[in-house]
């Protein structure tokens, strides 16, 4: 009989064997004899060392490819403009759907507006902080590295009087798109409120940080109602799906849900999908089973790339406790985001208590973390 031990025993050797095969340090010194001297025999001992690391990524890989069919049942959330593409993964089967209502999308497509105008004048903006309520809170070298064009130039104009040709044609036809009144009127007071800094801006080919601050204070009113008609939006549809999927696969099933949402970093913590979907799983397993992945850019195959990454975690989850059965924090560390040196390097550095959760910016406040070398720069 062949045991988990003694067959991980084996793969493991063959591994390194196979890296050894094919190892750089094992190549001849030109007589047909590999070469013999300390620095050879060195870099082949190191070789033999990387091949053992090698060996255990070319079976945790293969792990991984055969664990990803097995996870079920799965729900996969890729946040976009309409509210986010909910994706079922279970028993072998996907669905996948945009189960929020359209009034998520065009309140915010609308309270965007001002994102909209700023992405167009930001590069044109003086790379001085100006006095102004919140100037404190404004990066000076932020501020320098966006506004990167100089404040007399006018490449502005153009493009910021077409994006009023697309703000325009949507207030003229705000009455027909058939939201509540109310939010008609507060769509109004945003895309009003852009086309006059617009067109003063224009005509007097100037604008400044305070022009642009008094324009989005004054329509900001008029973002809240559109914010709160899109959060009503999306809780509505995300928890009528979850609910008619919840029914479909079983209560059973449903308590070992996986979710995995991913989004972009400046929307990974506090996740509104992520808010949604919390209270709906297992409350015992949704600090396990609920993962917020953050993505630079939208993925060409979400579904593959969360399920790669559950795949990971849940091997994780089981190799930390049996690798680790000595050191829990060691074992967590492995299960979780935290990086297995994360504690020893705070250590050394004396930055913090071990522990991610103990760790602060603002730990060593007072001294350098990364000093300076004292030594004049070489000539």
């Amino acid at each position: 009989m062949t045991t988990r031990r003694s067959f991980l025993g084996r793969t493991t050797a063959a591994g390194v064997m196979a890296g050894l095969a094919s190892s750089p340090a094992a190549a001849e010194d030109g007589s047909g004899a590999p070469a013999d001297d300390p620095a050879s025999r060195r870099g082949r001992a190191r070789d033999a060392i990387v091949a053992v690391n090698s060996g255990m990524r070319s079976h945790y890989a293969a792990l991984k490819s055969d664990l990803i069919a097995q996870l079920s049942p799965v729900l996969v959330v890729q946040n976009d403009a309409r509210g986010g593409r909910f994706t079922l993964v279970h028993d072998g089967t996907q669905e996948s759907l945009h189960p929020v209502g359209e009034v998520f999308e065009l309140a915010k497509s609308v309270s965007h507006v001002p994102l909209g105008v700023f992405s167009i004048i930001a590069p044109h903006l003086s790379d001085r902080v100006p006095n102004v309520p919140g100037a404190d809170r404004i990066d000076p070298h932020d501020l320098a590295m966006i506004a990167f064009k100089d404040t007399a130039t006018t490449g502005w104009i153009t493009p910021l009087r077409q994006y009023a040709d697309t703000l325009a044609a949507a207030r003229r036809q705000l009455d027909q798109a058939g939201i509540p009144p109310e939010l008609v009127v507060s769509c109004a007071r945003v895309l009003d409120g852009a086309l006059s800094f617009i067109e003063v801006s224009t005509a007097a080919r100037s604008f400044d940080i305070r022009s642009f601050e008094d324009f989005s204070h004054s329509v900001y009113a008029g973002i809240r109602t559109n914010m709160r008609y899109a959060a009503e939006a999306q809780i509505a549809g995300v928890q009528g799906l979850l609910r008619k999927w919840r029914a479909r696969i079983g209560e059973e099933a449903w308590q070992d849900l996986y979710t995995v949402v991913l989004s972009q970093w400046a929307t990974s913590a506090l996740n509104q999908n992520s808010i949604i979907i919390r209270p709906c799983m297992n409350p015992a397993k949704v600090a396990t089973h609920l993962i917020d992945l953050p993505a630079a850019e939208p993925l060409s195959d979400p579904v593959f790339v969360a399920l790669d990454n559950l795949a990971r975690i849940v091997q994780d989850n089981i190799a930390a406790e049996l690798v680790f059965p000595s050191d829990r924090a060691a074992a967590d560390a492995l299960k979780g985001p935290q990086d297995l040196l994360a504690d020893e390097i705070l250590e050394q550095l004396g930055a913090a208590t071990p522990g991610a959760a103990a760790y602060s910016t603002s730990a060593g406040a007072g001294r350098s973390a990364c000093p300076v070398d004292p030594r004049p720069a070489a000539e």
